[in-house]
């Protein structure tokens, strides 16, 4: 395993971490664009928004920032130029969700998703019938290309060997947030795009309950990023929470859930796989399958918002 001294610095944070519940919030999530929807999650939080309203408007930022072309408007499409958002939300202490799939036009699916989870006794709703039910809660459709995004996609399609997901295809980058109020209750929350140039209709981890979002007071939250359709096949958050549950520390449960991965089968040791996790306590986790798809992470805790690097397994 690589990576030791990284492993330490974690751990040494971890420590720090348990006093969290003593201290106020926590916002933990994927990547560079998870700095400012944190920041955004606490301001919300402590105007006396809700953890849920916090996850919300904290996974918006990205949502509407066209320069993360990975998530929300500006997001790349699907092979046929259309793009598709996913998301989810999840309350630990309902133990309830909301969730959308396959989205079109509508540029915040997190904020569709809390609505499913609030105004209906459905989990999950997809396709045209999100979109109506969006248009129905008063959302305004839109185009969600950009001019970036459009010529991306232009210049993809115009490409002979371009590489299609009938085979394979570039990566891409959710924005994944798990968050405690300091009181033991947590809530998870996912929003993306999906892969780029993905085939119409294809659904990844990140709006299915149990794979890329899972919160339960009891234990605590996890999410993911990264290879969606591989991740799904571990349901990774869920398995993550259980490790929680058994007596691990989310560290410890994100490393546990990569190498089970890697036990059932040894190529997904090349795996695009990253996961959070944060416990009822306020101690944290994140972790990468392998170095060279390392997770930036954004971590906001007593007033201070940074940036760290997951350990990686390989």
């Amino acid at each position: 395993m690589k990576s030791m001294a990284g492993a330490a610095a974690l751990a040494a944070l971890e420590t720090k971490t348990a006093s969290a519940s003593e201290s106020g919030p926590l916002f933990l999530s994927t990547w560079v664009h998870g700095k400012p929807a944190n920041e955004r999650a606490a301001e919300v939080f402590k105007s006396g928004g809700s953890l849920l309203d916090a996850v919300e408007k904290g996974i918006n930022v990205p949502e509407d920032d066209p320069k993360v072309m990975s998530v929300g408007y500006g997001g790349l499409p699907n092979e046929e130029g259309e793009v598709e958002l996913d998301a989810a939300i999840m309350d630990g202490t309902r133990h309830h969700a909301g969730a959308v799939c396959s989205l079109h036009n509508i540029k915040n699916p997190i904020s569709v998703a809390r609505l499913v989870l609030e105004k209906t006794r459905h989990t999950t709703l997809a396709g045209e019938g999100a979109f109506r039910f969006a248009l129905k809660m008063g959302f305004e459709p839109q185009s969600l290309l950009t001019p970036e995004s459009l010529k991306r996609w232009l210049d993809w399609k115009s490409d002979p060997h371009r590489k299609t997901y009938w085979v394979t295809s570039e990566t891409h980058d959710t924005i994944g947030m798990v968050g405690t109020d300091g009181k033991g209750h947590v809530v998870s929350g996912c929003s993306t795009s999906g892969l780029a140039w993905k085939i119409p209709g294809r659904v990844g981890d990140s709006p299915l309950i149990g794979c890329g979002v899972y919160a339960d007071d009891n234990v605590g939250a996890a999410s993911a990023t990264g290879d969606g359709d591989l991740m799904t096949n571990y349901c990774t958050s869920i398995s993550i929470v259980h490790y929680m549950a058994s007596g691990m520390s989310p560290q410890d449960a994100c490393l546990e859930l990569l190498r089970h991965m890697v036990k059932t089968d040894p190529k997904n040791k090349d795996g695009d796989c990253c996961v959070i996790a944060i416990n009822n306590r306020g101690e944290i986790g994140a972790a990468s399958m392998r170095s060279p798809y390392r997770l930036k992470y954004a971590l906001w805790m007593n007033g201070e918002s940074k940036l760290l690097d997951a350990v990686a397994l390989y």
